[in-house]
């Protein structure tokens, strides 16, 4: 953080999910946690009942991850936009790729661009692919357009001019003549200095259509926490405030990103450098693949829309603890992407009427109705049973409740399953080789199903698993992403000669310049490190891949290309098409402690021991009796085989029989699938 001299504020990482609003802390060294329910209607008030419930007294740093930019996305609530772009390429946001989710559904119905056509603007004017203007347009042409659109009174201008990656000053003349409007602008060379003009507008457009919204919340959140504020962004770095609100599109993955920074962190400390993160809450389930360190992607989809800014490689899927069964007009069972969220909630909530997922972990005895929240809420079995049998008179096939919560798992499963298939075989990698890492408040309820279904030898449940990424969030450094697009043909070698080393070497060093600026005019202290990557392809190839920048660059492109798609073509010449700079400000943030002692929630004493000796649960199509433990219980380095359910405040894991499971000094959960259950399952 920004240095600060006497006592360091306290810093309180807050992740606003759909059903949850987690907050870490650090306290006389140890991690604390508590997690109240969301308030969706306004974000800011679940915020500050938590800040009044943790005792918050003088100043304060708040470190959020939030969900509003992805919300008004989805729910496409976000501002009247206007797009100004060169002449001709006014429906490009609306041809897009012509790419069809649905190649064979005649009925599927295209997403609506978040701008309507008489809100497209055309500037005449034209820059050649080198960067030469080869049209400017006038004064007055200018003064017409700032004119028209302010007889269209939008809220929110995004302003995205052919080939301004290569030369800004066209788009910098628009600019200045808008801005006497008030409305704020978008400008494309600014957020996404890169080639391909539909992804480049898409992600203009996408960062107007939030900007409003995210400034008004960001605005009030300031006013009612008076705090400092810190926004996590999709990258997996944080910002300032003034930051997130000028490009909100920066933090579409907000909080899943900081449950994949978490991740990594907590599994270096049981020794673990390959890992997918599995992080299930509320409403959806979100998978990462970390391979020594999380990678980003530049190439993303939210809501149907392209978003060109780096963000981690998360993959998401409508699968939570809140997702909804129902039997479709075929009669097969079905579960999310709908959610019943945090109002009205699951049936065991209290205020629900469908079935969920986590209505289904109760009835099969998985979830204790007793240790929900560490017993600050209990789970109403007896309502969840009478309102399943209810529904399943009215809508389903003649089944116990048990067996309807057993076909809700095995669905749901089998939905998180392909998504971390998507991560880890579609892009090259052999999920048998890594850990899974589960978390988020229903992670450890299905991730020993899940491992052992993909061959996964071990399962690590880390501390905080109900609020890993608001632990991510805190422990996060400062990152800045910058990119220019250069299109340059290059040699066996690289460089192959001086001119080309000096090129790139003043590119980089621009980038450079700009990070430094950057960081000075925020007021950012420490050691700026600075990772460098370029997105590579064969010539004649569409896409790229994106490698670090080294020495060895055309080598590990040709080994990268194999990796990914089975092949590579030594012969064939290479282009530089993206250089890529991150910089990073490491966090000054205390780790503290994070033991089995980290969970307590504030001014309460840690669960002691566990209220039952053992239940019975339903597990691997079986009723078991299963021993029921209490995490904080749980002594460092005994081992102890399953089947058993492990409670502690934040979430709970369930571990099969002929799997066996040890808390560790780290304070990981370590569970190692082992043989005997395959064995015993045919596998």
């Amino acid at each position: 953080m920004p240095s600060r001299r006497g006592t360091q504020p306290l810093h309180i990482a807050i992740d606003t999910g759909g059903t949850f609003t987690d907050c870490v802390w650090v306290e006389r060294g140890q991690v604390r946690m508590l997690k109240v329910f969301s308030t969706p209607a306004d974000p800011s008030q679940a915020i500050v009942e938590a800040l009044e419930k943790i005792g918050v007294r003088g100043p304060a740093v708040l470190l959020h991850g939030t969900t509003v930019g992805t919300n008004t996305l989805l729910q496409r609530k976000g501002a009247r936009v206007a797009l100004v772009t060169t002449a001709g390429f006014e429906d490009a946001i609306e041809i897009g790729r012509q790419a069809r989710p649905k190649l064979y559904d005649f009925f599927f119905d295209r997403v609506e661009p978040l701008v309507p056509r008489d809100l497209r603007f055309g500037v005449d004017e034209r820059t050649a692919s080198d960067g030469k203007i080869l049209q400017t347009p006038s004064p007055q042409a200018l003064e017409s357009l700032a004119d028209r659109l302010q007889q269209k009174r939008p809220e929110a201008i995004a302003i995205s001019l052919l080939f301004s990656f290569a030369n800004p000053q066209t788009e910098i003349s628009v600019a200045r003549a808008l801005e006497k409007l008030g409305a704020p602008l978008s400008i494309s060379h600014q957020i996404l200095p890169e080639f391909r003009e539909y992804e480049r507008t898409s992600t203009v457009v996408v960062n107007a259509y939030l900007q409003p919204v995210m400034q008004r919340y960001l605005e009030k959140l300031d006013r009612r926490a008076r705090s400092r504020i810190f926004v996590m962004q999709s990258s997996g770095g944080i910002t300032a405030l003034g930051s997130a609100a000028r490009e909100p599109v920066r933090t579409v993955l907000s909080g899943p990103a900081g449950g994949v920074v978490g991740a990594a962190a907590l599994a270096r400390r049981s020794g673990f450098e390959r890992i997918i993160s599995f992080d299930m809450g509320g409403t959806s389930t979100d998978v990462a693949l970390v391979d020594g360190e999380a990678r980003s992607s530049s190439q993303a989809e939210i809501a149907g829309f392209a978003i060109g800014v780096p963000m981690l490689d998360i993959h998401t899927v409508g699968a939570g603890g809140g997702s909804i069964a129902r039997f479709d007009a075929g009669g097969a069972l079905r579960v999310g992407p709908e959610s019943a969220g945090a109002d009205p909630g699951p049936i065991c909530y209290g205020r629900g009427t469908q079935p969920t997922v986590t209505d289904a972990n109760l009835l099969l005895g998985r979830l204790q109705a007793q240790r929900f929240l560490g017993g600050d809420f209990t789970l109403d079995l007896e309502r969840t049973r009478r309102l399943v049998v209810e529904w399943l008179k009215r809508n389903g096939p003649k089944l116990t409740p048990e067996q309807f919560a057993a076909g809700i798992i095995r669905v749901v499963n089998a939905t998180m399953e392909k998504a971390i298939r998507v991560v880890s075989i579609e892009r090259g990698y052999d999920p048998r080789e890594f850990a899974l890492v589960a978390f988020g408040g229903a992670g450890g309820l299905h991730a020993c199903e899940l491992a052992d279904a993909l061959s996964i030898p071990r399962v690590i449940v880390p501390a905080l698993p109900g609020a890993l990424s608001a632990f991510g969030i805190l422990v996060s450094d400062v990152v800045k992403d910058y990119s220019r697009t250069v299109l340059w043909r290059v040699a066996e070698k690289l460089p192959a000669d001086q001119l080309e080393k000096d090129r790139l070497e003043r590119e980089f060093a621009a980038l450079r310049r700009r990070a430094e600026k950057d960081f000075r005019d925020e007021k950012w202290t420490g050691a700026i490190k600075y990772q460098l990557s370029v997105d590579v392809r064969y010539q004649g190839q569409g896409y790229e891949l994106n490698v670090p920048f080294t020495r060895s660059l055309i080598r590990d492109v040709r080994s990268e290309h194999q990796r990914r798609y089975g092949y590579s073509y030594p012969a064939r010449a290479v282009e530089l098409v993206t250089l890529r700079l991150r910089a990073t400000i490491k966090s000054q943030q205390t780790r503290g402690h994070v033991g089995t002692g980290a969970t307590a929630r504030p001014g309460r004493a840690k669960p002691g021991k566990a209220l039952k000796d053992s239940a019975a649960v339903h597990l691997s199509g079986k009723k078991l009796s299963a021993a029921i433990l209490s995490r904080d219980a749980l002594p460092a380095g005994k081992k102890y085989s399953g089947p058993a359910v492990i409670t502690e405040y934040s979430a709970t894991t369930v571990v099969p029989p002929g799997m066996t499971f040890r808390s560790e000094r780290s304070g990981n959960l370590l569970i190692e699938i082992g043989t005997s259950f395959r064995k015993a399952h045919g596998r």
